[in-house]
């Protein structure tokens, strides 16, 4: 009897996964592209800096997270427009184009900051060609995907490209670890009242949860939506239900806590080896790659290094497309993946002049480092005046219906709200004035 229980549950187990997979859309995408190579660096940096102490801020942040990019699906699947799309419809246009003076530069210099970061690790890997050259060529590869591939194919892609991240799971499996002092500084917070301490937490809350994932979130979902009523036939709009509104709500929860899971394990990876060590200042990606390998071995480094180019493939299509959308829906021009390069000239050249812009930074002398810096001085910006206009729009019943938000939506975006607001207010503070 059990025998054939087991046989049917293994018989099935490939129509589970392709469910599942097919379940699995924005919001997985999403939460991994998060974990891009500048996310990388600052994780890497905290523990480095600070060991296991940083830790709990994996769990502080993946509700966060998870409210806020619930909040823009499901602005994305009622309105059917992104949240530039929606702003311009509801707000003054001041509002909408202050926030593109902003978004702009700051999704570039992430863009550059992660092309360089791809850049190092592949020249540390192969080092008879120069990061440089390895930076035009990853360029190159991401430009043709994304102007080629239909929406549905490169959300596949990108979906797949996920995997790259589980390479961080393994690697403090590789090592000797101390489970007991992990536990607790996991769920035991531990707060050092000094300046560099608290740089680091802004800088973690600045990189974990970033308005430019709020426009990408909503803007899949919209797209995803608009597919499905090309699908149904006959210039149907699909109904939003409480079903789709599930769906929804798992892939995005699923999609933060594999962002935060991947963060986790980063900051306990460097924490445990790096700190140990006495090396204590990571700048780069490439540097904690190998400062990894001395100390963690060669497999180590090497899972390391290739899920830094893993999810910068996979992070910079989510850049450049949140910034097109953007773009695109704030002056009216026809965007979406899903239509040619003839079809949408001003959203896909949008994505050409930013992906060239952030490779150019580097022969305009700007270093990752500040362009990371000034990129987090734009997100600090933006991100509480993002927060408050979601809060805002998923609230309005006039726009949202039935689907605004519940208590606990409201009780975690506002603790977000209070959140960023102090954290860009210390940001300010710790780079001119302290």
């Amino acid at each position: 009897m059990q025998s054939n229980h087991v046989g049917r549950w293994t018989k099935t187990f490939p129509l589970r996964v392709r469910r599942l997979g097919a379940n699995l859309g924005p919001g997985i995408v999403t939460g991994a592209s998060d974990d891009d190579p500048s996310g990388i660096a600052t994780y890497s940096q905290a523990g480095a800096a600070f060991g296991l102490a940083t830790l709990w801020t994996a769990l502080l942040t993946y509700p966060l997270m998870a409210a806020m990019q619930e909040m823009c699906a499901r602005i994305g699947l009622v309105t059917q427009q992104g949240l530039a799309g929606t702003l311009r419809k509801h707000y003054p246009r001041w509002v909408l184009y202050g926030l593109l003076v902003f978004t702009f530069p700051a999704i570039v210099l992430n863009i550059g900051a992660d092309l360089e970061g791809m850049g190092a690790v592949a020249h540390m890997l192969l080092p008879q060609v120069s990061t440089f050259a390895f930076s035009i060529a990853f360029t190159g590869l991401l430009l043709a995907a994304i102007i080629v591939y239909p929406y549905q194919k490169l959300a596949s892609i990108l979906k797949w490209l996920c995997c790259t991240l589980l390479l961080y799971l393994v690697v403090p499996f590789l090592l000797r670890l101390n489970w007991a002092d992990v536990a607790r500084h996991t769920f035991v917070p531990t707060i050092q009242l000094n300046k560099d301490f608290a740089s680091i937490l802004v800088a973690i809350l600045g990189t974990t949860i970033s308005p430019y994932l709020f426009f990408w979130q909503a803007d899949m979902e919209a797209e995803e939506m608009q597919h499905k009523s090309v699908v149904a036939g006959h210039g149907r709009r699909v109904m939003v239900n409480k079903r789709l509104m599930g769906i929804m709500q798992a892939d995005v929860n699923f999609g933060m806590l594999c962002s935060n899971l991947i963060m986790f394990f980063i900051l306990l990876t460097t924490g445990v080896v790096l700190f140990s060590a006495g090396i204590h200042r990571i700048d780069t990606v490439e540097q904690a790659a190998k400062a990894l390998k001395p100390l963690a071995g060669e497999s180590a480094y090497l899972l390391f290094a290739v899920g830094v180019i893993g999810t910068g493939l996979l992070a910079i299509p989510v850049l450049a497309g949140s910034l097109s959308y953007a773009v695109a829906e704030t002056f009216h021009w026809r965007a979406g993946l899903d239509r040619s390069f003839r079809q949408a000239p001003g959203f896909y050249l949008t994505i050409v002049v930013s992906l060239v812009a952030g490779l150019l930074l580097d022969q305009l002398g700007i270093s990752p480092i500040q362009a990371l810096l000034y990129t987090a001085i734009f997100y600090g910006l933006t991100a509480p005046v993002m927060v408050a206009i979601v809060l805002h729009l998923a609230n309005n019943k006039a726009i949202m219906g039935e689907f605004t938000n519940g208590r606990l939506s409201n009780a975690l975006g506002y603790t977000t709200l209070a959140l960023m607001s102090v954290a860009a207010v210390a940001l300010l503070y710790f780079q001119f004035v302290a």
